[in-house]
């Protein structure tokens, strides 16, 4: 069982608000080091952090979807990489509801331990007596360097060929300690660098029946965050708490601003008060909608489980989601575009936020498969994602 100290909304709330000009200070160390130095790590696990998914029946604080996602919004307005990781590594909570209490008792006995790990179903898993031996390559390890815990999914298979259900290839989620898959050092990307996404693999690893789920089965978890979709609900946190730090950033940068030809302050030039008007615009839009999503949904799921409630309701987390990444990225660039060359140079944070967001809108939630998938939802026709709305 779970045990620990509930923590509220609140608290965590605070604790993250109050932690994130630090995070700014060392937004450069944290990119050029290309993972979280370890005090930080540290310091979000004391504060709770990678405790607030669990639920109040798995000894969890029991926050709401858009609790859990302000949360990370402030430790992203602090550092957006540190908000990534953060996000990545509390899924454990989550994750532990689609597992048994016995997986739990053996792989999560606190409420402090960081998870990382890629749900794609990259790896094969060859059925044996008692569970499965896995082996598989994963990309996109956010989180892994300093994890305790991993995930990968994989491809099921009896042999040599693929196993079937309802004349569909069956995909599960298996539970590994850190310690029992190789990390390689791949992760010199473009932004985003601080979250350390290493590749990671498995050769023939046994993972016993249990330690494995699958997001549609929940087995110790019941309640509104036990849905296959959970996972997804916070992740626009990310965006937004950069975007707003950078819109705070360019607000106080134009206190002193003049444009150059001229001298005329930028308070008084036209084309700074439409861009800075415009992107407020775009973020109040952005963030109301993922906001007011997540409270109709939550509300929804009072008496109804995730696949019974009215398909618009199924479709507005996924799509606004979708916009808050893409208008995030259309904001920070237009910041920059404001800013001009002095946003390029490294010792400004928008250079930071400006490749956060580009790498970050690569994620398959920021993708065109997102949007397909609510239109095929809506017209009856395969969507390309659909586990974001709960549908096998």
């Amino acid at each position: 069982m779970v045990t620990g100290e509930s923590t509220t909304a609140g608290e965590l709330l605070a604790a993250a608000r109050a932690f994130a000009p630090e995070l700014a200070t060392r937004r450069q160390e944290i990119d050029a080091a290309r993972q979280l130095p370890r005090d930080i790590v540290e310091r979000l696990r004391a504060m709770g952090i990678y405790g607030m998914g669990f639920s109040a029946e798995l000894g969890g604080p029991g926050l709401t979807s858009l609790e859990q996602m302000e949360v990370f919004e402030a430790l992203a307005y602090g550092d957006t990489a540190t908000g990534w990781c953060a996000m990545i590594g509390a899924a454990t909570g989550i994750y532990a509801g689609f597992l048994d209490k016995q997986a739990l008792a053996e792989l999560i006995p606190t409420r402090d331990l960081i998870t990382s790990g890629l749900i794609a179903p990259a790896g094969r898993a060859v059925r044996t007596d008692g569970g499965y031996r896995l082996t598989g390559r994963w990309k996109l390890g956010s989180a892994i360097n300093h994890a305790d815990l991993v995930v990968a999914g994989a491809m099921i298979f009896d042999g040599d060929v693929v196993a079937m259900a309802d004349g569909a290839p069956i995909a599960k989620m298996f539970f590994m300690r850190r310690d029992q898959v190789q990390v390689f050092d791949t992760w010199d990307s473009t932004g985003l660098r601080g979250s350390g996404s290493n590749d990671y693999a498995t050769d023939d690893l046994f993972i016993p029946e249990h330690h494995c789920f699958d997001f549609y089965e929940p087995r110790s978890g019941t309640g509104k965050l036990a849905e296959p979709e959970t996972l997804a609900r916070v992740m626009p946190g990310i965006p937004l708490g950069a975007t707003r730090a950078a819109l705070d950033y360019v607000r106080e940068l134009a206190q002193g601003k003049v444009v150059a030809t001229t001298g005329q302050k930028w308070a008084d030039n036209y084309r700074a008060q439409y861009i800075l008007g415009e992107c407020e615009m775009e973020y109040i839009v952005a963030r109301g909608a993922v906001v007011d999503s997540l409270r109709t949904l939550w509300d929804a799921l009072d008496e109804n489980r995730f696949a019974d409630i009215p398909a618009d309701i199924r479709i507005q987390t996924l799509l606004t989601r979708t916009h808050s990444y893409r208008a995030c990225r259309r904001i920070i660039a237009r910041l920059c575009e404001l800013v001009g060359t002095e946003s390029v140079y490294k010792p400004s944070p928008l250079d930071v936020w400006l490749r956060d967001m580009s790498t970050m809108t690569t994620h398959l939630m920021a993708h065109d498969q997102m949007i397909q998938t609510a239109g095929a939802f809506l017209l009856g026709g395969r969507p390309e994602f659909p586990l974001v709305l709960g549908v096998r």
